[in-house]
């Protein structure tokens, strides 16, 4: 370390820091996809290497702030001694002014926070950060998974828990790495907060303080002496929406990618680029039809495969007879068609004739679907969407260049079902519960939307998507944009 540059310990932080790192955090809130990262410590390298550095100054390589935050970088963080530096011109940030004598934030051990931690935002960090400030020896953090997660909203978006670990861990490391993180994951409320002799404080925000004081209603009643409750004001976001909540918030992150590409592609070299063709498909009471139908009302071509289906069980129809060969004359109605409710009591339940039924029907469906996307060539369509509820159990997705599904809430379709067909709540969770899981659809998804709210939210989603369609064809090798 240059003998010009000394480190002595620093004194113990005041409540203006973490008030100022309210404002900041708060501050770049309305930036969407700006990581800022506050450090609270230094002496080791961060996880992306700094390529800039930031300094309020009057100007000139020789500036003192500019001057001395290059030699703090170099000595500190191991940046090289020629990074350029970009001179702000004066502070129109965010000021927090001292109040009065406030003396210091408290310090304990050992402290603990919880959370979902999902796509790491503004008040996860100023959550985080007033952890690392408390925190003098080891910072428990306990990541809800499983059965915790199954009331989010959007559930089937929330990121892995390998990976908000590994979010955690890397931000928590840049932000202070004097402190030692044990990341855990929680199944349930409490987690080891509520067995661990060593920990002293829990960190709260105002919508989970509630939780705080169960954690040590909970130690009390296991022998433990009770945690101190710190808690952090919610911070405000500044910009959203119509059924988003008001602070920040991992869901509202979740509700923005609605209509969003989630991932490339699937790599289809087989199919032409013409039409560009979307497979739609969602569970029972999902709102993937009405979805359909607005894509539709955009200019897409629509092939509805449960239509198709229809049409290969009638008389006459490619699976006509091998259906009757298979399970009987009893399927039929007095009029010689198949009564395909009949057929579906034959085989709900069971694998093997679910399986000797689709193995007749889903390939006569797929050979209709084909002709019609022909017919959307032949029609001059740029888009056509396969509305099919099977489509990745049938294997269908070969057929397509993108998949998009629709999620709901468990409770939300079962009370659809029950409305729609007159079922019990039983019969109708039973029918989902035979079905392919949202969780399932969404990973094998290139786009999700959501009928959860009102028709106007699931219409701009569809708009959204769509337009967002017509910039990825625009961009793609021999296309054009999708007819409106």
């Amino acid at each position: 370390m240059p003998t010009s540059l000394r480190y002595r310990g620093a004194p113990p932080p005041a409540p203006v820091l973490l008030r100022a790192l309210a404002a900041l955090y708060s501050a770049a809130a309305a930036h969407r996809g700006l990581d800022v990262r506050v450090l609270l410590g230094h002496g080791h390298r961060l996880a992306e290497p700094p390529r800039v550095l930031l300094a309020d100054g009057g100007g000139g390589d020789e500036d003192p702030v500019s001057f001395g935050l290059r030699q703090l970088a170099a000595a500190a963080y191991g940046c090289p001694p020629g990074l350029p530096t970009l001179l702000l011109g004066g502070p129109d940030g965010p000021r927090v002014a001292p109040e009065g004598t406030e003396g210091e934030l408290p310090a304990y051990p050992d402290v603990v926070v919880g959370g979902t931690f999902d796509r790491l935002h503004g008040a996860h960090r100023l959550l985080l950060s007033a952890c690392c400030l408390l925190a003098r020896r080891r910072l428990l953090v306990g990541v809800a998974d499983g059965e915790l997660l199954r009331h989010k909203v959007l559930k089937e978006l929330i990121e892995p828990y390998e990976l908000r670990a590994a979010k955690l861990r890397e931000f928590l490391a840049d932000v202070q790495p004097r402190v030692l993180y044990d990341i855990v994951p929680l199944g349930d409320p409490y987690g080891p907060a509520v067995t661990d002799p060593e920990l002293r404080c829990i960190v709260v925000s105002e919508e989970t303080r509630k939780g705080g004081e169960a954690v040590n209603k909970k130690r009390l009643e296991n022998g433990l002496a009770a945690l101190e409750l710190f808690e952090i004001q919610l911070i405000k976001d500044p910009e959203h929406g119509r059924n988003e909540e008001e602070k920040i918030s991992s869901s509202s992150l979740r509700q923005r990618l609605l209509g969003t590409l989630l991932r490339p592609p699937r790599e289809a070299p087989t199919l032409p680029p013409r039409p560009y063709v979307i497979g739609l498909t969602g569970g029972t009471g999902s709102g993937k039809t009405s979805i359909a139908r607005l894509l539709g009302q955009l200019g897409a071509f629509l092939i509805d495969a449960d239509k198709l289906g229809h049409a290969v069980y009638l008389p006459g129809g490619p699976a006509y007879e091998r259906v009757l060969a298979a399970f009987g004359t009893e399927i039929l109605s007095e009029d010689g068609t198949i009564n395909r409710k009949v057929l579906g009591a034959k085989v709900f339940g069971n694998q093997e004739r679910l399986k000797s039924l689709t193995d007749i029907v889903w390939p006569e469906i797929a050979r209709l679907v084909r002709k019609e996307i022909g017919e959307a060539d032949a029609q001059g369509k740029a888009v056509c969407v396969l509305d099919a509820a099977v489509l990745l159990e049938a294997g269908w997705q070969e057929m397509v260049h993108e998949v998009w599904t629709a999620v709901i809430p468990e409770e939300e379709a079962v009370k659809r079902i029950m409305d729609r067909d007159g079922l019990s709540q039983e019969a109708a969770r039973s029918r989902l519960w035979s079905q392919m899981s949202d969780s399932q659809r969404v990973e094998q998804s290139q786009v999700v939307l959501c009928t959860l709210w009102e028709p106007e939210v699931t219409r701009k989603q569809v708009e959204k998507a769509w337009e967002l369609l017509q910039q990825r064809l625009s961009h793609a090798p021999a296309a054009g944009s999708p007819s409106r």
